[in-house]
C-alpha cells in the first residue's frame, strides 16, 4: 500500500486541501487572534455583537471550542496517516471537514438570529465528524493504542455540547463543567501527546548538534505514574474544582510532571527555539497544576480563572503553536528551523500566558490583562503572516 507521502505527491489538486494541517492552521490562527480582537471589542463597547453567549461565555468558547478543535484537527488529519501508514483524507472530504468548522464559528458568532439547538447541533457536529473520520483510520489502520486520542476528542465533543447547556440556563459557563472538562482534554493530549514528541525532538536534535551530551530519559515507569496521576488531578479538577482533595492531587500532579519535564534534558536545547518551546509548552502543565491547587488554598491570592488560564492560554496556547510551526515546516518541506521571527511569536505566546495568570494575582494591575490578550493577538497574527505563503503554496519540487 502507498503512504501518505505517495499519495501526496501524486496530488494534483490544490496545495491548501493537500494535507489537514494547511487549512486547520491557518484559519485556526486567525480565528484565534480575531476573536480574541472581536471579545476586547465588545467588552469596550466598540461594537455589538448577535451572539446568544455573554461576551465572557463567547470568547472562551471560541478558544476551548474554535480555535483549540481547529489546532487538534489540523496536527490529528497530518499525524495519524503517518501511524497507520494509510492515505491522508485530501481534497473534498478535507474541505467538507473545514467547512463544518467554519459553519460552527458562523452560528455561534450568530447565535441570537437562530435557534439554540441548530447552533449547537451545527458546533458540535465538527467534532463528531473528527472522531468518526479519525476512528475510521485508526481502525481501519489497526492502530489501536492510539484509540485513547480518539476517547479524548470524543470527550471534548461532549464538552462541547455541556458548554452550551450551560450557556442556555444562564450563569457562566466560561467557569462550568463543560470549560473545564475541554481544559483537562487539552491537557491530556499534551501529557500523552506531547509527552510523546517532545523527548523525541529533542534525542534527535541533541544526536545530531551534541551528541556527547546526557539525551532525555527513555519512556518509563515514571511517566506512566505521571500520566495518571495527572488524569486523577484532572478528574478531581473537573468534577470539584474547589475540593481540598483536589488541591493534594494537582499539587501532586505538578510536582511529577514538573519532574518529568526536567528528565527530558530541555535546557540543551538553547541553540534551536523549534524544539525549546516544546518544552516551555509542557511546562505550563506543570504550572497549571500548581496555579489550579494554589487557587483553591489560598484563593485570596491567586483566582480560580487565573489558574485556568495557566492550562488555556501557557499550556494550550504555547503548546499549539510549538506543533504548529514546527509541522508546518516539516511537511511543507522547509527546514525545521525557528527564524527570529517565529521565536518572536513564541515569546509573544509565553508573555500572553505569563501577563494572565499574574492578572489574577491579588493587587495585579489591570494592563496586565490588557497587555496579555495585546501579546495573544500579535502572537497569532504574526504566526498566520508568516506561515500563509508556505500553507498556501504546493510543497517545493526539490523538497525531500
Amino acid at each position: 500500500m502507498r503512504g501518505s507521502a505517495a499519495q501526496r505527491r501524486a496530488w494534483t489538486g490544490p496545495a491548501f486541501w493537500s494535507l489537514g494541517f494547511r487549512p486547520f492552521f491557518l484559519f485556526g490562527a486567525i480565528w484565534a487572534a480575531s476573536a480574541m480582537s472581536l471579545w476586547i471589542a465588545m467588552l469596550t463597547g466598540w461594537t455589538a455583537a448577535p451572539i446568544r453567549f455573554s461576551p465572557v461565555d463567547w470568547h472562551a468558547h471560541e478558544m476551548l471550542f474554535g480555535y483549540l478543535p481547529a489546532a487538534i484537527a489540523g496536527f490529528l488529519l497530518t499525524a495519524v496517516p503517518n501511524w497507520t501508514g494509510r492515505y491522508p483524507i485530501m481534497g473534498w472530504p478535507l474541505a467538507g471537514l473545514f467547512a463544518l468548522w467554519l459553519a460552527g464559528r458562523f452560528a455561534v458568532f450568530l447565535g441570537s438570529t437562530l435557534p439554540a439547538l441548530a447552533v449547537a447541533a451545527l458546533d458540535v457536529s465538527f467534532l463528531v465528524a473528527l472522531a468518526a473520520a479519525i476512528a475510521r483510520e485508526i481502525m481501519a489502520g489497526r492502530n489501536w493504542r492510539n484509540l485513547k486520542v480518539l476517547g479524548l476528542i470524543a470527550t471534548l465533543a461532549i464538552a462541547n455540547g455541556l458548554y452550551h447547556a450551560e450557556a442556555l440556563r444562564g450563569g457562566s459557563a466560561a467557569g462550568g463543567l463543560g470549560a473545564r472538562l475541554a481544559t483537562a482534554v487539552a491537557i491530556m493530549l499534551i501529557v500523552v501527546i506531547g509527552g510523546r514528541i517532545v523527548p523525541s525532538f529533542t534525542r534527535n536534535w541533541l544526536a545530531k548538534e551534541a551528541p556527547d551530551v546526557p539525551h532525555p530519559a527513555p519512556f518509563g515507569w515514571f511517566d506512566s505514574i505521571s500520566m495518571l496521576v495527572s488524569l486523577a488531578a484532572l478528574t478531581a479538577w473537573v468534577l470539584a474544582p474547589t475540593h481540598i482533595i483536589t488541591a493534594l492531587a494537582c499539587l501532586l500532579a505538578g510536582l511529577l510532571c514538573a519532574v518529568r519535564i526536567a528528565r527530558w534534558q530541555g535546557w540543551r536545547t538553547g541553540g534551536e527555539a523549534l524544539v525549546w518551546v516544546l518544552h516551555l509548552g509542557f511546562a505550563f502543565v506543570p504550572l497549571g497544576f500548581l496555579a489550579a491547587s494554589a487557587s483553591i488554598l489560598s484563593p485570596d491570592a491567586l483566582s480560580a480563572r487565573a489558574a485556568q488560564h495557566a492550562f488555556m492560554a501557557g499550556a494550550i496556547g504555547v503548546m499549539t503553536l510549538a506543533v504548529m510551526t514546527r509541522a508546518s515546516l516539516g511537511h511543507s518541506g522547509r527546514a525545521l528551523h525557528a527564524n527570529a521571527a517565529v521565536t518572536t511569536v513564541y515569546l509573544l505566546a509565553a508573555a500572553s500566558a505569563v501577563l494572565r495568570i499574574a492578572s489574577g494575582l491579588a493587587g495585579a494591575p489591570l494592563w496586565f490583562l490588557h497587555a496579555a490578550a495585546a501579546a495573544w493577538i500579535a502572537a497569532f497574527a504574526l504566526f498566520a503572516w508568516l506561515y500563509a505563503p508556505m500553507l498556501l503554496r504546493p510543497r517545493p519540487a526539490n523538497a525531500p
